[in-house]
């Protein structure tokens, strides 16, 4: 019988997800902290809690992917978050958390699971929605590794990259390299796109040749053509990626080196938030790259 799941989160990521793990029979129940994003999944199945203490209560395995580090704190230690339920109450004995977090959060989750007898995972997840809807999200894994590997089918109806890469905080720090190179990569697709512009190319056609080639990218791939289409809509916030770049940098900082390319995205990112863009899709970095791009000369 497949271990029953309490899903935390139904957001852009989150519903697609949930869906793949309903639809291989997988129990589960839901909490989020808008009921009504997860009507759909209750329509399909899923059974509504009322907090992660009672999803702890009544599931084997608890997986949360959200927004912030502060809401996987709420999560985990608030009032009613999944380590307030006593240990001789609670039926889960495995948590995950998909959320892009930090990673001292992560290690610090890990050593307070461990004493109430909980096993902390940090997964991570990259590929957007599209990675989402298909099942084949990249999946960083760290923490235990007996604990992936007894969680490894449910990995495997949700992503097609599954890697344990060691202790708890290492799947939050290769998501950190992740988004270090998505960073950097957005800036020069964006620029690759307004050069083919005003060169007078056929955007779509120059798009066939370099996706190919050595420039090729997940970001080039997915990402260009709703640029291209004028589809700003969100496959990921441009708030999350902002939030994401911050952790990044503290870590740098801590580690003591400096990154260029990833301080200079995060502030053209932070100029499409100033400019009212935070709910959009990462692509929206296409508009303040433009921007800055026009150098009108001044008499």
């Amino acid at each position: 019988m497949k271990p029953s799941v309490g899903w935390i989160g139904t957001g852009v990521m989150g519903e697609s997800m949930a869906r793949h793990l309903l639809s291989e029979g997988y129990p589960m129940g839901i909490y989020t902290r808008t009921p009504a994003k997860a009507e759909p999944l209750l329509k399909d199945g899923a059974e509504w809690f009322e907090n992660p203490r009672a999803l702890a209560r009544h599931h084997d395995v608890i997986i949360s992917i959200v927004g912030y580090p502060h809401d996987v704190e709420e999560i985990y230690r608030g009032e009613s978050g999944v380590l307030s339920c006593p240990a001789e109450e609670r039926q889960c004995q495995i948590a995950i958390d998909m959320t892009t977090s930090r990673p001292s959060l992560a290690a610090s989750l890990y050593q307070e699971g461990s004493q109430q007898g909980l096993s902390f995972l940090d997964a991570p997840v990259s590929g957007g929605d599209v990675g989402a809807k298909n099942g084949s999200l990249s999946i960083m894994v760290g923490g235990a590794e007996e604990t992936f590997h007894k969680v490894a089918p449910i990995f495997e109806v949700l992503g097609g990259q599954i890697k344990f890469q060691g202790a708890a905080g290492s799947g939050q720090h290769t998501k950190m390299v992740n988004q270090t190179i998505i960073a950097s990569t957005m800036i020069g697709m964006c620029e690759g796109l307004i050069y083919a512009n005003r060169s007078g190319l056929n955007p779509e056609v120059v798009l066939e040749s370099v996706s190919g080639g050595a420039a090729g990218s997940w970001s080039l791939t997915n990402l260009a053509p709703r640029i291209l289409r004028g589809d700003m809509d969100p496959g990921f916030f441009v708030e999350h990626f902002v939030k994401d770049m911050e952790i990044a940098l503290q870590e740098c900082e801590r580690m003591g080196i400096q990154l260029q390319g990833l301080t200079l995205a995060k502030e053209l990112y932070e100029a499409v938030i100033q400019s009212g863009g935070g709910k959009l899709g990462t692509q929206a970095l296409f508009d303040a790259v433009d921007s800055m791009s026009r150098r009108d000369s001044v008499e």
